[in-house]
């Protein structure tokens, strides 16, 4: 079997081997949860995988946001290149849940949006864990949400290979069984197409085509063909097909949940009935039966996780198959697997307020008729249930709370020394508001003169503001004095947000404005200067935590500064200040007595939205480069050729090359990318 093996020029350093060690030798005791204290830029990724290269078992990441979880996916796969690292959050780019609001009698639908390269990846995710062992999955906590049962998953499956008796009829019709699309256009994952005597298929979990070809009533062979280039690839002895959706249930039962929602539905009736719910009733009646129609018809509806109760065959208020359950288990059924939490002082918080809302939202729904009662079992686990069903639990973080370290007691193991010798920025309070009589400028004056002489020796700025607001004003006034700047708040698209970051490390921006700024998991070395405005405000921005957390964004780099702009030393601040002094003294003796002189972090600068663009989009931009000075020659005969050369992969049935072709001369001919003539900005507000 694969085993964990990391394969990196770094050695343990500093506080690493020790913490390494003692968290090793906790997990061989049985210890249940342990905690590693490790301050910015210690090497807190590296130390837990050395800690999985010392226990060889799966890992769960939870990390708290998409962007973390991106960035540790990108870390954990440059240590471990032969092992499967995946990336699994949530598949949507905009989610609107079914709501209703009683008091304006709203109705809202669920409106979502899904981000197919993601949902490949989710794929991805449970298909390597069902077939290796030398698996870790970054998840955020979309890990706690419904997924279909795994074994199900398992066992609806197809292995083709050649000389495996099938005819090209009976695979198309086992691929519709397995929730595959069979379709005429362009292979996109979870897609079929048949072509003369052959079926393509194109898997969940990955962006290459399988052509299978027969002879007479069994497969010849396997083809691998890339999606983009069409250049064949090696061979496949065979081919191992997972079903195209995570909710699969067998026909046999299908026919028995569709039995038990009818069940459910009279007895809902005849409640209504009872309360004089005219009304509700006749909603809940005409949508449940029509969602049994379709479910009947096409072994699917819109809303179908809302009756997953009676597909998976669970009892009324039992949890929710999630990903957890598609990692190992013993034969008493715990938890045989390793899970990391993440900045726990943010994660653990948020993993256990994610039931409460979804429960209050579905039982409106009940309650209003637009919903069956099994609806609410449609839910995220709730944190007792989903400490149940994790294995050994390492929470690491700067600042751990309360929970992380009395769940740990004696096992908090801290890791403040960093490798580079890098210290703790220095800290430097400010006047918040100016003074004419004191001649003291105020925040922003003060700030702006700071960001200007840090810029000029090349490096990087990053300042918080207290609202969505003043970070939007700041950006547009520091642009106004020629800064390159930026805002950064929750508002900004996932994957822009983390363009904005790649692109502040290239130099693309100086200066990144944000309101909480802990939210991404920021690993910026560039970064030397760290403006906090307004921080002696209360709040949850301005509190112990968050703001030793935000501090330390400028210790990655040897001129790290932290200026705090405040006009009354809260407790909050005196803390974090403390703190940091103290952490800056352990830091400063180590250097000392080991002649450790500090350096700058070095990090390439990796863009982590590749894995979450698709391989389409990617294509088309490598041919842009490569074709773009022809195109300069003569446009207009440039153009003519490739819609020569599209029509000729259209007329061979090549829709994957007449895509790129097309999407070339969109995007040359200056009418967008990817097939999309570009907007009217004003048409499209």
């Amino acid at each position: 079997m694969a085993k964990f093996k990391i394969k990196s020029s770094y050695t343990p350093a500093g506080d690493q081997p020790k913490a390494i060690e003692t968290l090793v030798a906790g997990l061989k005791r049985g210890e249940e949860y342990q905690t590693l204290l490790g301050v910015t830029g210690s090497g807190k990724t590296f130390t837990i995988a050395n800690v999985i290269e010392a226990v060889q078992k799966p890992t769960l990441v939870i990390a708290h946001n998409k962007t973390l979880a991106a960035q540790l996916a990108q870390e954990y796969r440059e240590f471990f290149p032969d092992a499967a690292v995946h990336y699994f959050v949530s598949y949507y780019d905009y989610y609107q849940p079914e709501a209703y609001i009683p008091h304006s009698d709203t109705y809202i639908e669920k409106e979502a949006q899904i981000n197919e390269e993601i949902e490949r990846l989710r794929h991805a995710s449970t298909q390597a864990l069902l077939t290796r062992n030398d698996v870790i999955i970054v998840a955020s906590v979309s890990c706690i949400y419904p997924l279909g049962s795994p074994e199900e998953y398992r066992k609806i499956h197809l292995e083709l290979g050649a000389g495996v008796t099938t005819d090209r009829a009976t695979l198309i019709r086992d691929l519709i069984r397995l929730y595959f699309e069979r379709t005429n256009a362009d292979l996109t994952p979870g897609t079929f197409r048949a072509v003369g005597n052959s079926v393509e298929i194109m898997p969940t979990g990955e962006r290459v085509l399988y052509r299978i070809e027969f002879e007479g009533d069994h497969i010849s062979q396997v083809r691998v063909i890339d999606a983009i280039t069409r250049a064949e690839k090696d061979p496949s002895s065979s081919l191992f097909l997972f079903p195209a959706k995570h909710y699969v249930t067998p026909e046999d039962e299908r026919d028995s949940a569709l039995n038990q929602i009818k069940s459910e539905l009279q007895d809902q009736l005849e409640k209504f009935a009872r309360q004089g719910k005219v009304l509700e009733a006749d909603r809940l009646k005409r949508r449940t039966n029509h969602d049994v129609a379709m479910i009947k018809e096409i072994g699917y509806c819109n809303g179908i996780e809302n009756y997953s109760r009676h597909f998976d065959g669970r009892a009324p208020g039992q949890p929710p198959y999630t990903l957890l359950d598609y990692f190992p288990h013993n034969k008493d059924g715990s938890a045989d697997f390793l899970t990391v939490i993440d900045e726990s002082h943010v994660t653990v918080s948020q993993i256990g307020g994610m039931y409460a809302g979804d429960r209050a939202r579905k039982e409106t729904l009940v309650d209003f008729g637009f919903r069956l009662p099994s609806a609410v079992d449609n839910r995220p686990l709730i944190f007792d249930e989903f400490q149940e069903r994790v294995g050994q639990t390492i929470y690491t973080s700067a600042t751990p709370g309360t929970f992380e370290k009395e769940k740990s007691k004696d096992n908090v193991v801290e890791q403040i020394i960093r490798p580079t010798g890098l210290v703790d920025p220095e800290i430097v309070v400010r006047a918040a508001t100016g003074n004419r009589d004191t001649d003291t400028r105020g925040q922003v004056e003060d700030f702006l003169d700071e960001a200007e002489k840090t810029i000029e020796h090349g490096g990087r700025v990053m300042v918080t503001t207290l609202t969505k607001k003043m970070a939007e004003d700041l950006a547009e006034f520091l642009k106004d004095r020629k800064l390159k700047a930026a805002y950064l708040h929750s508002d900004v698209e996932t994957l822009d947000r983390i363009t904005i970051l790649t692109d502040l490390r290239k130099g693309e921006y100086d200066v990144l404005v944000g309101v909480n700024l802990l939210r991404e998991g920021l690993d910026l070395p560039e970064v030397e200067l760290v403006a906090i405005l307004d921080a002696d405000k209360s709040g949850f921005l301005r509190s112990e935590t968050s703001l030793i957390q935000t501090i330390g964004r400028a210790a990655r780099n040897i001129h790290g500064k932290v200026i705090l702009y405040a006009d009354e030393l809260t407790s909050q601040l005196q803390f974090a200040i403390r703190e940091t002094d103290r952490r800056r003294e352990i830091q400063t003796a180590y250097n000392k007595a080991h002649g450790i002189t500090p350096q700058t972090i070095k990090k390439a600068i990796k863009d982590i939205t590749e894995e979450l663009r698709t391989e389409h989009g990617k294509a088309v931009n490598e041919m842009i480069t490569i074709e773009q000075a022809e195109y300069k020659k003569n446009p207009r005969k440039f153009i003519a050729e490739k819609r020569t050369q599209m029509a000729e992969a259209v007329k061979n049935l090549d829709f994957e090359t007449a895509a790129l072709i097309r999407d070339e001369i969109y995007a040359l001919s200056g009418q967008g990318s990817e097939g999309k003539p570009k907007k009217d900005k004003k048409a499209s507000k």
